[in-house]
């Protein structure tokens, strides 16, 4: 299908700022070019503002498009040749996606409260126990390689220390080894804690304090947030395609009926 002037200079406009295009963009240039418009003036603030660097708005995208709540595979692909169009080491890519891993760690962040509390309504709990030599040293480690403590981390400590102990081993390889600094690496995860898929206000918080500790601004903070708030624009990227498919069969459809009569 021919585009029309307007939507020639829409995608014109979308290269500039972007500085990619894609069949996606394509779909719904055509099927609706004044809300890719939109999107773009949308998705363009973190860019127009530039708090953070090139390579890592990338990075921040790819941690927010990776994460196991959200898994939107196109998302990655496009970020991920972005970055290491920009020069971006695969090592680093490698980095944000291990940093990303640690997200089922939730579950007991979550879950291991909500048990403390069943178990004292059922009386079967009256309070923390004192920690033992094991337990100390593990809250040591994760502290030095992790650089921070939180009492989110005090009861499962308790109650699953050597779950902790293994997380704690898992979630430091990207710490001990990488090449982001940890100002960045703190980034990833307020990403995806922050984005719709998952939200978890808990590691938010946590993890806000941490960035600030290691110099982070609040203008970055607040522009990685920008970033992960444009994921619900994959409602329409991953359904306009299917849609214009879907249109295309019905108008063949219609023609090959039409043609027999």
């Amino acid at each position: 299908m021919t585009l029309t002037a307007r939507q020639e200079e829409i995608k014109a406009r979308f290269i500039e700022v972007r500085g990619t295009w894609s069949p996606t963009w394509e779909s719904i240039l055509r099927l609706d070019p004044e809300f890719l418009l939109a999107y773009l003036d949308f998705s363009a603030v973190p860019w127009r503002q530039n708090h953070l660097t090139p390579q890592v708005k990338e990075l921040i995208y790819i941690a927010v498009d990776a994460n196991a709540t959200h898994m939107y595979l196109p998302g990655v692909r496009q970020h991920v040749r972005a970055a290491l169009d920009i020069g971006v080491p695969p090592a680093q890519i490698m980095e944000v996606l291990e940093l990303c891993a640690t997200l089922g760690i939730h579950a007991m962040n979550i879950g291991v409260p909500v048990l403390v509390r069943v178990l004292q309504e059922k009386g079967l709990r009256t309070g923390p126990a004192p920690l033992t030599e094991r337990q100390e040293q593990i809250k040591a480690d994760f502290t030095e390689n992790r650089g921070y403590w939180n009492p989110f981390w005090d009861e499962i400590l308790e109650l699953d220390p050597e779950l902790l102990a293994a997380y704690t081993e898992f979630s430091s390889v990207p710490w001990r080894g990488g090449s982001l600094e940890p100002k960045v690496k703190e980034l990833v995860y307020i990403a995806f804690d922050t984005a719709a898929t998952h939200l978890y206000t808990l590691g938010l918080e946590a993890h806000i304090e941490n960035a600030l500790g290691y110099g982070a601004t609040p203008e970055e903070i607040l522009e990685v947030m920008e970033i992960a708030s444009v994921l619900g624009v994959h409602a329409v990227t991953a359904a306009a395609p299917i849609l214009e498919e879907v249109l295309d069969e019905v108008r063949t459809a219609e023609q090959n009926g039409g043609a027999g009569r």
